[in-house]
């Protein structure tokens, strides 16, 4: 009987998962259809104003133009009797040409404002939806993350059911919270990079036809656009998983790690090695190395440090790492009751070292700085 209702339960989640994601899909294709109408519309609306301004312009020499040829009719009327009747005619006529022209003008420069004002508004409508499309696509994302796992796996355990449901909440929220940070990345820098790239050869196709010496400048400028946009792109691969930890290990991608943490941040970092450089089991590596890069973020963000050091020790029976800074330091005991972001840091690194049955010690206080011991065991299978 429960058998049967598990099945019927895993065919209700199954279905459902199917239609979340279609939903998703759609939601994506909607996001996409915005980005690409917001695009047309901003060159549109970069035309426009270009065009704007000169009417603008335009306008100004007409009012020149006009008010001159005012001053002539009014010479000419005050002194009626000095001018022919030419030269009377004329004078009527180029005032009301003038004005004329003016009026048109105006009128034209009103529908052209107008015209742009209703294409900002709409580019802000627009961009209002890609975002609430890009929130609506994360969220779907954390409920199929929720949902996806195997029903029957879940159940095995009722009793403990509500423990499983906090870790996997804890860890849908830690993977969503590292996907958006690489979004952001991604978007703030490859992307827009690659959109100014796109920008720049359309606009040295137009030059092949008005200035081709010009070219050459602008792809000079374009390679470079690219070749710092492959190394922010390689940046990103190296955060999400440095090769250098699977090719040559922990120590040489710790002292990597350490080497781009100290241009990057202006801060003085130290790596210190005792024992014998080898190789430890890839699930061990990863955990260390995460570990100490998490301790890492934390002396960037929060400790206001001026000095960072990594002590790692590895002997036949155990794997030592202890991360201290002269920061400001912190409450530990506040931070770790803390249930919000600030304490997620902290509770990723003590569940990974359990997973690795190691242990993880902070010693700290407001005003005294940092230290973070980890110790896993080295135990041959």
């Amino acid at each position: 009987m429960m058998s049967n209702i598990l099945q019927s339960l895993d065919k209700v989640v199954k279905d459902t998962i199917k239609a979340i994601e279609k939903g998703k899909i759609q939601i994506f294709d909607i996001a996409e259809t915005a980005r690409r109408e917001c695009r047309r519309v901003q060159r549109e609306l970069e035309e426009l104003r270009k065009q704007t301004q000169i009417i603008i312009v335009e306008v100004d020499e007409l009012e020149r133009l006009s008010k001159v040829a005012r001053n002539r009719l009014l010479e000419v009327d005050r002194d009626f009797y000095k001018f022919s009747e030419e030269d009377i005619k004329a004078a009527y006529q180029r005032a009301n040409d003038y004005q004329v022209r003016l009026t048109q003008m105006r009128e034209r420069e009103a529908q052209m404002r107008l015209k742009r004002d209703e294409l900002e508004r709409s580019l802000r409508a627009l961009g209002e939806t890609v975002e609430k499309a890009e929130g609506l696509v994360s969220q779907v994302g954390v409920v199929l993350e929720f949902i996806g796992g195997s029903l029957k796996e879940v159940n095995t355990r009722l009793e403990d059911l509500q423990q499983r449901q906090q870790i996997g909440m804890r860890v849908i929220k830690a993977q969503e919270e590292e996907r958006k940070r690489i979004a952001r990345e991604i978007h703030d820098g490859p992307a827009q990079a690659m959109a100014n790239v796109v920008l720049r050869v359309e606009f040295c196709e137009k030059l092949l036809d008005f200035d081709p010496g010009k070219v050459r400048s602008e792809l000079v400028g374009l390679k470079d656009m690219v070749r710092n946009t492959l190394k922010d792109v390689r940046k990103i691969i190296f955060d999400l998983r440095p090769m250098a930890l699977d090719d040559l290990g922990l120590v040489p991608a710790l002292k990597r790690y350490l080497t781009d943490y100290k241009d990057k941040y202006q801060l003085a970092a130290n790596f210190v090695f005792y024992g014998k450089e080898q190789r430890l089991k890839p699930t061990v590596e990863v955990g260390l190395f995460r570990v100490i890069q998490e301790a890492l973020n934390n002396v960037w963000k929060h400790a206001k440090a001026s000095e960072v050091t990594v002590k790692l020790e590895i002997s036949d029976e155990r794997a030592t790492a202890v991360i201290k800074d002269d920061g400001r330091g912190f409450d530990l005991e506040k931070a770790l009751a803390n249930a919000g972001r600030e304490s997620l840091g902290l509770t990723s690194m003590r569940e990974r070292m359990e997973l690795l049955n190691g242990s993880l010690t902070i010693k700290t206080g407001t005003g005294k700085g940092t230290e973070v011991l980890i110790t896993v065991p080295l135990q041959q299978e």
